[in-house]
């Protein structure tokens, strides 16, 4: 079995493809992964298809296949990118099946790294039910930090829920992991295994 390090070694992302729909559509009807995105665990795949030919030349957003050997095992996002203000949105799900490997800090260094080195954006941000301690943990190690509480932002489950905005900048990136995670290693596609 691999370690938590060892495995995360192995991820890459890559863009999100027509074929890893049928992926992604089992992620958006998982009640448990909805729940943290404050979404219905409800998706048509026409749908789904319908929004992925909708956006696939859309500039103000990145989706990306988190990749563990050719196994598809979640999804990171950059959405409402701004080039003005040189900010956007971080998004992420691992698919429970494989929660608990360091994927998700692997990827979202990954996403991190493209953000800053490739589009060279100032800010990210996100969004995170305040009752996602485990996000939240994950975030904040990886230098996230706290913006602000939204009181009763989202309704899930019959309540609603408070929410935490919390951002990471480019300077503070560079300080946490220096420019030799620069854009090589984050660009998709770049030799057999960009990843390190």
């Amino acid at each position: 079995m691999e370690t938590g390090r060892e495995a995360s070694a192995a991820i890459r992302i890559r863009p999100l493809e027509r074929e890893d729909l049928k992926f992604v559509h089992g992620l958006d009807n998982n009640a448990n992964v909805m729940r943290y995105w404050f979404e219905e665990p409800y998706e048509a795949f026409v749908e789904l298809q319908d929004l992925y030919n909708k956006h696939i030349h859309d500039q103000s957003e990145r989706r990306f296949i988190v990749d563990h050997q050719g196994q598809n095992v979640g999804l990171v996002e950059l959405v409402e990118i701004d080039y003005i203000h040189r900010r956007a949105e971080f998004q992420i799900i691992i698919d429970p099946a494989w929660q608990n490997h360091g994927f998700a800090t692997a990827a979202a260094k990954l996403a991190m790294a493209y953000a800053f080195d490739a589009l060279n954006l100032y800010k990210l941000y996100l969004v995170v039910d305040n009752e996602n301690v485990r996000a939240i943990h994950v975030y904040s190690k990886l230098g996230f930090q706290a913006e602000g509480v939204l009181i009763h932002e989202f309704f899930a489950n019959g309540a609603y829920h408070d929410a935490t905005r919390m951002c990471i900048f480019q300077h503070e990136y560079r300080s946490l992991y220096g420019s030799d995670s620069g854009p090589a290693a984050a660009l998709p596609g770049d030799g057999p295994d960009p990843v390190r």
